[in-house]
């Protein structure tokens, strides 16, 4: 039995729902495609497949899989999880307790193959016990660090985006969930996010001014592309 909305994404809707057979309350993440749609069926296929890779008490688990010929839906069933990390940002107490889980989960998924690519407070559900659980899988991919391969820049919200993918590198690693992972635990101790750009350019001027402009041979090391659209002419 599907209840109240809790969340929504690109591609899906999430409901908090009871088992009707155990009772026991879940997350419902229902993906509706629509004409078929290419895209979102290649998405969803992908956050499949890496859940079922991982086994990790920091990673969110997937309880199963509901389709619905009726609504030509699929329902993916998580544990619920009472709070996210955003909503508790600024309870006092919440410190190194969840860095360590965070950093824990993550590890799992990198040794893995899986880069999540959207690390945020949002992401990171918690429990009534204070367990803390990586979550929404949508933008993860596989890597393989012996044979890399290009990727999309476009991906991790804003204010958790590294400078690299800002200036448009499709050579990345691991390195990109790190960045995110440390604006994650600044907050924590800041009580709020300490970059808040409201745009691309923005975001790298930020990231310049707290952290220094970065060596002449940054772009090259990063892989960046010789066209990066912007490269602040401020030097901080």
């Amino acid at each position: 039995y599907a209840g109240e909305k809790i969340g929504q994404g690109t591609y899906s809707i999430v409901y908090k729902a009871r088992d009707l057979e155990t009772g026991k309350i879940v997350a419902l993440k229902k993906v509706r495609f629509v004409n078929m749609d290419p895209e979102s069926v290649r998405f969803m296929a992908r956050e499949i497949h890496i859940l079922r890779r991982l086994d990790h008490p920091n990673i969110i688990k997937l309880e199963g899989i509901v389709t619905s010929r009726v609504s030509q839906s699929l329902y993916l069933v998580f544990e619920y999880m009472e709070h996210d990390l955003s909503g508790l940002i600024a309870s006092p107490g919440l410190k190194l307790t969840e860095s360590q889980q965070l950093l824990h989960g993550l590890d799992h998924c990198h040794k893995n193959g899986v880069l999540h690519r959207d690390i945020k407070g949002s992401n990171l559900l918690i429990d009534s016990n204070g367990v803390l659980k990586i979550a929404d899988f949508g933008l993860a991919t596989s890597f393989d660090p012996d044979n890399p391969k290009p990727l999309t820049s476009r991906v991790v919200t804003l204010w958790y985006r590294p400078p690299e993918l800002l200036l448009g590198s499709t050579e990345y690693s691991v390195a990109v969930d790190m960045w995110s992972t440390g604006c994650i635990v600044a907050e924590l101790f800041a009580g709020k996010p300490i970059m808040p750009g409201r745009t691309e350019v923005e975001q790298i001027h930020k990231i310049f001014k707290l952290c220094g402009s970065p060596m002449d041979d940054y772009c090259k090391k990063s892989k960046v592309p010789e066209t990066a659209m912007f490269k602040p002419q401020q030097q901080y």
